[in-house]
């Protein structure tokens, strides 16, 4: 479903927009186009008060338990790898939120500090559509939020799951709209 409107508590979370993870090779966008739309969006998002989450993965002594095909990274991580891209960060009024699994909300005060705010509706952009992005769009569906997907603002390692996820999954938990849609509806929120 194409966006309609955002609510007047709407915020901004942008997922996983950090050095390691924007230098991967994504698709259908490069990770510096992902990070130019969103810096775009939280311009749009704090000049009209509006909320905006960084949220950043990080390794810890204490990672998600349970098996999977894939093997353990082994040996350690670059200094540095979880810090979010520059572009972004250093903005005193920005909520950031450290994750240690894909989704947002999991082990994090996301939803508190939300609700705090009064937000009943969360934008949502980053990398990667299908893990990070997913995950925290169903958990924020979960949790009672309007969610609304910005399409532009997120790519994929995977070019077949980045689809999957926009054709078949988030409609299922929200609406999707472009960068300009979304930064349009804030401009129209702003002048009524």
């Amino acid at each position: 479903m194409t966006v309609t409107a955002l609510d007047p508590t709407s915020a901004l979370v942008i997922i996983d927009l950090q050095h390691a993870v924007v230098g991967a090779p994504t698709v259908p966008h490069t990770g510096q186009e992902v990070v130019g739309r969103a810096v775009e969006l939280a311009r749009a998002f704090r000049e009209h008060g509006a909320a905006v989450v960084l949220v950043r993965v990080t390794a810890g002594s204490d990672p998600a338990p349970g098996r999977n095909e894939l093997p353990a990274r082994s040996g350690p991580l670059p200094d540095g790898w979880d810090a979010v891209v520059d572009d972004l960060a250093g903005h005193p009024d920005d909520i950031t939120v450290t994750k240690r699994t894909w989704n947002a909300f999991h082990g994090t005060d996301l939803d508190l500090r939300l609700r705090r705010r009064g937000v009943t509706q969360v934008v949502l952009a980053g990398l990667t559509t299908s893990i990070g992005v997913e995950s925290t769009a169903r958990a924020a569906y979960d949790h009672g939020y309007h969610v609304t997907l910005v399409t532009d603002a997120m790519a994929d390692l995977d070019l077949e799951a980045h689809h999957n996820s926009l054709r078949r999954i988030f409609p299922l938990l929200g609406q999707a709209g472009s960068t300009a849609e979304i930064v349009r509806l804030l401009a129209g929120a702003s002048s009524r």
